[in-house]
């Protein structure tokens, strides 16, 4: 797990706050959380890539996506090794792996060791902190 990283993309707050959405801000780049069962793509079974909302680096495939029940998009992997950082997160009373973009460092969400088969992970990301490009 690696603690420094820094991001290939760098941009100052007024321009991230330019470029996204209130949403996307408060998530990317404050480490938000949205409400469960609430974002995008939690349900969506839709074919095709998701990318940072922040940069537009490949992320996770609709093909490691599996419904964990919990309310956020759940990926047992990433599109491939290095398009993600984790980061020990001691926030909320509670020691958790946080996710972010390798590209931009946006917060994507969490890594958890109890999703499925083959990785035993389940990467809980924040719907906001992505776009979907379908499969053609």
């Amino acid at each position: 797990m690696s603690e420094v990283v820094t991001p290939k993309i760098q941009k100052s707050d007024a321009q991230w706050r330019e470029e996204l959405s209130p949403e996307q801000y408060r998530i990317l780049r404050q480490a938000g959380t949205e409400r469960a069962f609430t974002g995008p793509f939690w349900n969506s079974k839709e074919k095709g890539l998701y990318r940072c909302a922040g940069c537009g680096e490949e992320l996770f495939i609709s093909d490691t996506k599996f419904d964990s029940g919990c309310g956020w998009p759940s990926y047992f992997e990433p599109v491939k090794p290095g398009a993600v950082t984790e980061h020990r997160d001691m926030t909320h009373g509670m020691i958790r792996t946080e996710v972010r973009c390798a590209n931009c460092g946006g917060h994507l969400g969490h890594v958890f060791p109890d999703g499925p088969p083959p990785t035993g992970l389940r990467y809980c990301i924040n719907g906001h902190s992505m776009t979907f490009e379908p499969l053609k």
